[in-house]
């Protein structure tokens, strides 16, 4: 699946919103405005600032999205990589890890399989096999630290 490249804060803002339960009026609500407040917020109207990164963290932790972290790392040419907690960890999870790190990399094969079609890779596809390759190089790193924390010494339950 092809997710957009977040190129600015204001798409990150956005991204957030759509995927947070219930949309603009519950994430409004969550963060103790009234919808109007809310979208001058969101659209820097009538002199609002934009929400702060707390608050897209806050909003992001109900969603379960990582967008505005990604849209950081990716300004300094690096990429979000989430940390497990180590109770959430067994070898189910891991496995479970894995072909989800395998389905990533399988995208971004099939992005430039695509992208090579007519035999020239443009900028926006460049773009987005870059984003589609950070994402991938996360969930392996991801991957492999969850693994050595489950199975490291001192760990063990």
């Amino acid at each position: 699946m092809k997710r957009p490249v977040l190129a600015t804060k204001r798409q990150v803002m956005s991204a957030v919103i759509c995927a947070y339960p219930g949309g603009r009026e519950c994430a409004a609500a969550r963060l103790g405005y009234e919808l109007k407040k809310f979208d001058n917020h969101i659209y820097e109207n009538a002199g609002s600032r934009p929400l702060s990164d707390e608050q897209i963290h806050q909003l992001e932790q109900d969603a379960g999205t990582t967008h505005l972290p990604e849209y950081i790392a990716a300004l300094y040419g690096g990429m979000f990589v989430p940390l497990a907690a180590p109770e959430t960890l067994d070898n189910v999870e891991l496995y479970s890890r894995s072909v989800k790190t395998a389905a990533k990399r399988g995208a971004v094969d099939q992005f430039i399989a695509k992208a090579l079609e007519n035999g020239e890779i443009d900028k926006g596809e460049a773009e987005t096999i870059l984003a589609a390759h950070r994402r991938y190089m996360s969930a392996r790193h991801a991957e492999v630290l969850a693994t050595i924390l489950l199975h490291s010494q001192g760990a063990k339950r």
